[in-house]
């Protein structure tokens, strides 16, 4: 198994309610667990609530959804069939507590990448409600790499929320053009990679997306840079 130190690491701007944004990410972890690369992640929260000013769009996250899931099965997704005012309005608690993990007395890049992980799996598959504190605890206890009672006196004391501003002002600039976009530090940059999609109209009037391709061959050589 090839060793990624922390100068070979992946940023990825994102936020986790952009299902394009998680199909990457899982597309870049799967490839990863089928070569035996290590694989590190430093996440970078692009808060698409903060930068549109409302709160996370079901309207239009989930016909995302249901046309990613339906071209990548193995993803698990599924529409959202929880109680319906249990669908969070907002992603900032769960963006803030991955920032928060990235401390190495919580689990540093790695717990931080299991953590964001784990989130979107509960989110996209399994129906969570992961605004909730107390759901965003309950999935650190089942990371590996995350000390769940260090990340919960974290959270009590705010940490990760005045990253993810920092981070969010820093993403109103011109280098990060949207969710996901991905960097390395040997000059890679990638918006959206290997997805082809277009909408058929204007969302707020009733567009719906339509991927016209997904090519997940970028993930190996992704991979290839980092393993030189």
């Amino acid at each position: 198994m090839s060793t990624v130190g922390e100068s070979a690491h992946v940023t990825v701007w994102s936020d986790i309610g952009c299902p394009w944004a998680s199909l990457a990410l899982h597309t870049l972890r799967a490839a990863a667990a089928e070569r035996g690369q290590d694989l590190l992640i430093d996440h970078r929260a692009f808060p698409l609530e903060l930068f549109n000013r409302q709160p996370t769009p079901k309207y239009i996250v989930e016909p995302e959804v249901i046309v990613i899931g339906a071209r990548r099965p193995e993803l698990g997704w599924r529409v959202w069939s929880g109680v319906e005012s249990d669908y969070p309005s907002t992603m900032l608690p769960a963006m803030e507590a991955v920032q928060a993990a990235k401390d190495p007395a919580v689990g540093g890049l790695r717990g931080s990448d299991e953590l964001d992980a784990a989130l979107r799996h509960a989110f996209y598959g399994e129906s969570k409600c992961i605004s909730v504190h107390s759901v965003i605890l309950d999935l650190a206890e089942k990371c590996e790499h995350v000390d769940a009672e260090e990340l919960a006196k974290a959270l009590e004391h705010g940490a990760g929320r005045t990253e993810v501003y920092a981070q969010w002002h820093v993403a109103q600039g011109p280098d990060i053009q949207g969710s996901p976009h991905l960097f390395t530090s040997d000059g890679y940059e990638s918006h959206n990679p290997g997805a082809t999609f277009t909408w058929t109209g204007d969302p707020n009037e009733g567009g719906l997306p339509r991927l016209d391709d997904y090519d997940p061959s970028w993930a190996q050589e992704l991979l290839d840079r980092l393993a030189r």
